[in-house]
């Protein structure tokens, strides 16, 4: 079984991953900045380091054959390292290599000045490594002057990278534990909104869930967020849908119980009657088939009363022609035709519908066994399919003695027939159930001439299927 998804879950998660990473991207970021800024500027510290060294040199000589002497102790240095997590090197040369002073694990400078230095000097930054740790190394040429001679002096100031790294840290440290707290906060206001958001439907299932198992009234919801009223609306159709089905249930065995009752207590009379002998046994026989028969009849009626009233809950359908259909069921009850020597005529044109292949069967019998029943002998019968107004009607016109004013009131009410020796009074309400199923209408008509009775014309419509 799957899993339900968390409402609050899904918010931390949608809200917070994506903070998450752009707070990963822009750690990342931050800590380059930072990096780049606390380079530069201890760039600047060894550049004034650089120039303090330069500023010691002495010189003899003359340009090619200048020596050079360094006067400044390595004690000089100290005043430019900042604390005792980075150390500093530095190395005077000649242009030529040739070291002056310094350390000679610093290797000589072998790059060239940048076409624009950042700075107002000779001067070049580059990475290199000395005892195997990364430094940072400045590099000044810096002429040299004095009353004995004139040269250039290579001085080069290296400092390990942990000062540098360590601040950069630290600046990343302090941002990043201010944006994990407003994390932290959106979290706690995401978690405490959803509780005030979901409310309502906490509220709203503790009032269901209290109902009663019948109680299938409409939600009373009127402080539900606009987001759920269609859920609720939809709940409510649902629910309102089920009401129906169980008052169609409960009418239906209702009814049908009152129906059954009848046609059994006869058969009982009947079958008591023959065992005492009042009659002889062929007609007690008979009465007791014909019995058998109608309650049959009735029953297998009712469960296509029943019928209807499932598939309505099943809106998947096939597109029928009604004129094919409505051909093979007069082939069907073709004898009942010739039994009666009717006059039968069939008129049809293409009439594409989209309905449960039973429930059209069903209509198109119905309404013509009705009209075959109450058809007089050598009758004329016609059955004919037309289109009307966006539809297909199916007419079925009969010359039998039409409907009264007093049953057309309950004509399509469930066991109301004109003759109950010869009828449930189901056919009319399974027709009328089919009908409203798929979208159409119903009626029947008297056919009057002179205000005489001539015949009834039962009509069923439903909508044609027109392919998009």
């Amino acid at each position: 079984m799957k899993r339900a998804t968390s409402l609050r879950r899904t918010l931390l998660i949608g809200i917070l991953a994506p903070i998450g990473l752009f707070i990963v991207i822009n750690s990342i970021s931050l800590y380059k900045q930072s990096l780049a800024a606390a380079t530069l500027a201890y760039d600047r510290t060894l550049l004034a380091s650089a120039k303090t060294i330069g500023e010691q040199l002495d010189v003899e000589g003359y340009d090619d054959k200048a020596e050079l002497r360094a006067k400044v102790p390595y004690s000089a240095l100290e005043a430019f390292e900042a604390d005792n997590q980075s150390r500093i090197f530095y190395r005077v040369s000649h242009l030529s290599g040739a070291m002056v002073s310094g350390f000679d694990d610093l290797p000589f400078w072998h790059g060239k000045i940048p076409p624009r230095p950042a700075y107002a000097a000779l001067v070049d930054f580059y990475d290199a490594t000395v005892h195997g740790e990364p430094v940072r190394v400045a590099v000044l040429l810096n002429p040299v002057a004095s009353e004995r001679g004139r040269g250039m002096a290579v001085v080069q100031v290296a400092e390990t990278l942990e000062l540098r790294q360590t601040l950069a840290r630290r600046i990343l440290l302090d941002t990043l534990w201010r944006q994990l707290l407003l994390m932290a906060v959106i979290a706690a206001v995401v978690v405490l909104v959803v509780q005030r958001a979901t409310r309502p439907v906490r509220r709203l299932s503790a009032e269901l869930e209290a109902r009663s198992e019948s109680d299938l009234s409409p939600i009373d919801a009127p402080d539900a967020p606009r987001e759920l009223r269609p859920l609720i609306d939809a709940t409510t159709e649902v629910m309102g849908r089920l009401q129906r089905l169980l008052d169609h249930q409960k009418r239906f065995v209702r009814d049908s119980a009152h129906q059954l009752r009848t046609p059994l207590a006869v058969l009982k009379a009947q079958v008591q009657s023959a065992r005492r002998g009042d009659m002889p046994p062929d007609e007690a026989l008979r009465e007791i088939n014909e019995t058998v028969e109608r309650a049959t009849a009735l029953a297998n009626q009712m469960l296509s009363l029943a019928k209807v009233e499932q598939l309505r809950q099943q809106p998947e359908s096939t597109r029928i022609d009604w004129a094919d259909m409505a051909r093979e069921v007069a082939l069907d009850v073709s004898p009942l035709i010739a039994d009666k020597a009717l006059d039968f005529e069939f008129e049809e044109v293409p009439s594409p519908v989209r309905a449960h292949l039973w429930m059209l069967q069903e209509l198109t019998r119905n309404l013509l066994h009705n009209a075959i029943k109450h058809s007089p002998r050598g009758g004329r019968l016609l059955v004919a399919l037309r289109h009307e107004d966006a539809g297909v009607c199916l007419r079925v016109q009969d010359d039998g003695p039409g409907i009264s004013a007093e049953l057309r009131q309950r004509l399509f009410a469930p066991f109301a027939a004109g003759d109950v020796t010869r009828g449930s009074g189901l056919g009319l309400a399974i027709c009328r159930e089919i009908v409203l199923a798929l979208g159409g209408r119903i009626s029947l008509d008297n056919r009057e001439i002179n205000e005489q009775v001539v015949g009834l014309t039962a009509w069923a419509w439903l909508p044609l299927d027109n392919p998009s």
